[in-house]
């Protein structure tokens, strides 16, 4: 059985989805529709722009969604999943990629979700560590010890990213540290997500998931809030909205999808980060991925 998966914020690079603009007619009109949906040449910052540019929020989450979404329409009839999942931001790739909604709905929620989470992060200064070499249980432990910090994602065994004010992260940090991480490392982000700090943001996004149709998927996607196989619209929109603040439990994902049968991932969109933390949850599995025009042939 064969999965694709879909990478979330932090992938982006310069000059991404350009070749698939140049080369694929049905690639540029739908790069076109997002331009016209999110009011401004986002093409321009993702082909010719500068790193600074990519890494605002509002750019970076609407960029490899299009990445994503639009390499997986090019696949066309090459796209065969048995099952789906996206890393956070991800998953709206990977609902769009299954039909679960459609693609101009999916440009407009990614946009809002974005503008969402900046506005959130501005509300109130908080961070997130990544935290190598530990066991969940410990992480976890700390966590709990310390008002305001929590588990953000479940990257894979011994990567367990945490979220939560700036004085807490650091108090997190030298607690794990001293029971052993090989490395508590401070992350260049805007702020705590997948925390109660986007709670703002996670009811804003609310209403306009609401508001949104969403179709059952072709096959069953893996959301990141309960790691298991989802295919009911209404069940999918409530675990969408509640992303936002819970955790993204990608390791249990991986684990079920494997115990579920698949044998085969196939990453599509902007770089390999999802196949490094497959490799490193389960390192007999196929692996590849999709980020280029030529990728596809």
């Amino acid at each position: 059985m064969k999965a694709y998966v879909f990478p979330g914020q932090g992938a982006q690079y310069v000059g991404m989805g350009k070749d698939l603009y140049e080369a694929n007619s049905e690639a540029r009109k739908m790069f076109d529709t997002a331009n016209e949906i999110l009011g401004f040449k986002i093409t321009d910052l993702m082909f010719d722009g500068t790193a600074d540019d990519l890494k605002q929020t509002k750019v970076t989450q609407p960029a490899i969604f299009l990445h994503s979404t639009i390499l997986a329409k090019v696949l066309g009839t090459k796209f065969t999943p048995d099952m789906v999942a996206g890393h956070s931001l991800g998953e709206f790739s990977a609902l769009v990629a299954a039909g679960a909604m459609n693609f101009e709905d999916g440009v407009k929620l990614v946009s809002q979700r974005a503008q969402a989470m900046q506005k959130a992060c501005e509300l109130e200064s908080s961070t997130m560590a990544a935290i190598i070499g530990l066991d969940d249980a410990t992480v976890e432990a700390v966590c709990n010890e310390i008002d305001g910090v929590v588990p953000a994602n479940y990257n894979c065994p011994g990567q367990l990213v945490i979220s939560g004010s700036i004085a807490g992260i650091d108090a997190a940090c030298a607690a794990l540290t001293e029971k052993g991480a090989k490395r508590a490392l401070k992350l260049q982000v805007s702020g705590a997500f997948h925390s109660p700090f986007m709670e703002p943001a996670r009811a804003q996004l609310a209403k306009a998931i609401e508001q949104t149709a969403f179709n059952k998927p072709v096959c069953p996607v893996y959301q990141n809030v309960v790691a298991k196989a989802v295919t009911d619209p209404e069940e999918i929109k409530r675990n969408l909205v509640a992303q936002l603040t819970a955790p993204v439990r990608w390791t249990q994902t991986v684990l079920n999808m494997i115990a579920d049968g698949v044998t085969e991932f196939t990453e599509v969109g902007p770089g390999a980060v999802l196949q490094g933390l497959i490799r490193k949850t389960n390192n007999t599995m196929t692996l590849s991925g999709i980020s280029k025009l030529e990728d596809i042939a």
